[in-house]
């Protein structure tokens, strides 16, 4: 993909979940997200390459400080890395002391939420656990202020946006599978899958670039089905 492809003042956001081996029992559908260790060293190769991408990595996965962080390094890579505080210290999730590491080699770390459930199905008076608290716990972690977060499963609807708008964080990232303005509070990511190869990925992406309107609206019907 070369910057001629994307339009004007946009960019492109690819989402990592799990790599290599889970070290934890997947959730139903979870595995179509996970990709091989040597899958996920050609896909970032091929990633290398774009202009104007930028990297994230969700539920805090074990793989993300075994597998992803050095291999991130070794191209000069930065990414964030979008944690649920509810699995934080357990088998197959990162540690405490893992989330520290990322933020010291120059990584980004972000809200995931608590249980992992999608926030639209969360009640209202539960939803300070997923927003507020998971927040606090990642933060207090990393040593930093969190300041992103990613919705779990990518899914939103009014109430979550404006609650998340109320506790002041500077961008939402959503698995919205379109080019994202740079800009935005509400941020469109393209999930990698298991059964993408670099081409595949590509040819993904670039279809998206080439048609941002048909992308937009096919997004936006997506989300009045959830409004």
């Amino acid at each position: 993909m070369t910057s001629q492809t994307l339009p004007p003042g946009r960019e492109v956001q690819v989402c990592f979940h799990g790599i290599g081996r889970p070290g934890r029992t997947l959730e139903p559908d979870e595995d179509w997200y996970w990709v091989s260790a040597d899958q996920f060293q050609r896909l970032l190769d091929e990633i290398c390459d774009w202009p104007l991408t930028r990297l994230s990595f969700d539920d805090g996965n074990s793989s993300d400080i075994e597998l992803a962080l050095p291999a991130l390094v070794e191209r000069g890579l930065h990414a964030s890395f979008f944690v649920l505080a509810g699995r934080l210290d357990q088998p197959g999730s990162l540690g405490r002391d893992d989330v520290k590491a990322l933020v010291d080699a120059g990584m980004e770390v972000g809200n995931h939420g608590w249980t992992h459930t999608p926030w639209p199905d969360v009640a209202p008076a539960d939803l300070g656990l997923e927003i507020d608290d998971a927040r606090v716990a990642l933060s207090e972690a990393a040593g930093t202020p969190v300041r992103n977060a990613a919705l779990p499963l990518g899914r939103y609807n009014r109430r979550v946006l404006g609650r998340v708008r109320a506790s002041d964080y500077r961008s939402l990232s959503t698995s919205d599978c379109r080019v994202a303005r740079p800009s935005a509070w509400l941020v469109p990511r393209f999930s990698v899958r298991s059964s993408d190869t670099p081409d595949v990925l590509r040819d993904r992406v670039e279809a998206a670039a080439r048609n941002p309107r048909r992308t937009a609206l096919a997004a936006n019907g997506i989300r009045k089905r959830w409004l």
